[in-house]
C-alpha cells in the first residue's frame, strides 16, 4: 500500500470498519426501546425477581463486562452484539442512578448533576484527545472506550433526569415523556431545518432519548396508584424486547446486503 503524500487529504474511513451503526430512523427506534427496557428491566430484576439492588447490579455488571470484551474484540460492527451491549448498559445506567438515589439517599437533582458532570468531563476529555466526537470514526479502541463511557453516563443521566421530572418535580410519567419528546423535536428541527451541527445534535438527542424511554417505561409498567398504566415490568419489557429483536434483525439483513459491495468499493476483503 502506498503511503499518502505529505499534505494530501486523508481518505474517509470506510463505513465497513466503523464499530457503531449509522443514526438512521431504525437506529433511533431501537435506541428508545433499549432505554425503555433498561428502565423496566432493572425494575424487573430488582423487584419482580427479588434480586435487590446489590444482586441486580452484580449480575448485570458481569453481563456488561463479558459483552464489552466481545464488542472490543470484534473487528467490525455486529448489530446483535452492539445492541445487546446497549440494552445491558442501559440497565447498568439505571442501576447507577437507583443505587445513588435509593441506596445512598442522594437527591434526584444531585444525581442528575453528578452524571451530567461525568458526561461533560467524558466529552471534554474525548475531544481533547481525539479532536472529534463523531460516531463515524469509532475505529480505535481508545475512541470506542470513550464512546461506551459516554453512553453509560448518558443512560445514568437520563434515568436520574427522567425520575427527577416525573417524581421529584411531580410532573408524572406522561407529561415528562411529552416534555422530553418535545425537546427531541426541537433538536430535530435544529438539525434538519436550521442545519445545526450534526455531532452536537446527535449527542443531545442521544441523551434526551434516555429519559424519554425511562418515562415511557415507568408509564407503562408502574401501577395506576403510582401514576402508570399498570402493565407491569414483565409485559412491558417483553413487548419492547420484541421490537428490539425485529429492529436488530432488520439491521443485520441490511448489513449483509451492503457488506460485500461496501468492501469492494473500499478496496477491502468482504467480512462474511
Amino acid at each position: 500500500m502506498t503511503a499518502p503524500r505529505p499534505g494530501a487529504p486523508l481518505r474517509p474511513v470506510p463505513a465497513l470498519l466503523n464499530k457503531v451503526p449509522e443514526a438512521t430512523l431504525l437506529f433511533w427506534i431501537v435506541k428508545i426501546c433499549s432505554t425503555t427496557v433498561g428502565e423496566t428491566g432493572a425494575d424487573y430484576l430488582n423487584g419482580t425477581l427479588g434480586f435487590g439492588l446489590t444482586g441486580t447490579t452484580a449480575v448485570v455488571a458481569v453481563l456488561l463486562a463479558v459483552g464489552l470484551v466481545a464488542q472490543f474484540t470484534a473487528r467490525r460492527y455486529i448489530p446483535a452484539l452492539y445492541w445487546a451491549n446497549v440494552v445491558v448498559i442501559s440497565v447498568v445506567g439505571t442501576l447507577f442512578s437507583d443505587n445513588l438515589v435509593d441506596g445512598f439517599g442522594v437527591p434526584l437533582w444531585l444525581s442528575t448533576t453528578i452524571f451530567g458532570t461525568a458526561l461533560a468531563v467524558t466529552f471534554v476529555t474525548w475531544f481533547a484527545v481525539e479532536r472529534t466526537l463523531s460516531i463515524h470514526s469509532i475505529v480505535t479502541r481508545r475512541r470506542e472506550t470513550f464512546y461506551w463511557l459516554a453512553i453509560l453516563f448518558a443512560f445514568a443521566l437520563g434515568t436520574s433526569a427522567g425520575d427527577w421530572f416525573a417524581e421529584g418535580m411531580g410532573l408524572g410519567y406522561l407529561p415528562s415523556a411529552a416534555v422530553f419528546a418535545a425537546a427531541i423535536g426541537v433538536v430535530a428541527v435544529a438539525r434538519f431545518v436550521f442545519r445545526a451541527n450534526a455531532v452536537l445534535t446527535f449527542w443531545i438527542a442521544y441523551v434526551l432519548t434516555r429519559p424519554l424511554g425511562a418515562s415511557l417505561g415507568d408509564l407503562l409498567s408502574q401501577t395506576k396508584h403510582d401514576g402508570g398504566l399498570g402493565f407491569g415490568t414483565t409485559w412491558t419489557s417483553d413487548a419492547f424486547l420484541v421490537v428490539i429483536l425485529l429492529g436488530v434483525a432488520a439491521m443485520t439483513l441490511q448489513g449483509r446486503r451492503r457488506g460485500p459491495s461496501a468492501a469492494r468499493s473500499a478496496g477491502l476483503p468482504a467480512l462474511d
